[in-house]
């Protein structure tokens, strides 16, 4: 994955912490764990996207 680090931990973290959720939704589905994975990977994703936002 080609990711350029931005100096800031908590944009860093959050980034990771993304790709860890989506990562982890996917086995979720392999299981037939359809609704929770949804809301996790919406839940999980959002919280980069509020970082970068403010």
């Amino acid at each position: 994955m080609a990711y350029k680090e931005r100096n800031n931990v908590v944009v860093d973290k959050s980034f990771y912490f993304g790709c860890d959720i989506v990562n982890f939704c996917k086995e979720l589905k392999q299981n037939h764990n359809f609704e929770i994975a949804s809301q996790l990977i919406r839940g999980g994703t959002s919280i980069g996207a509020n970082i970068r936002e403010s």
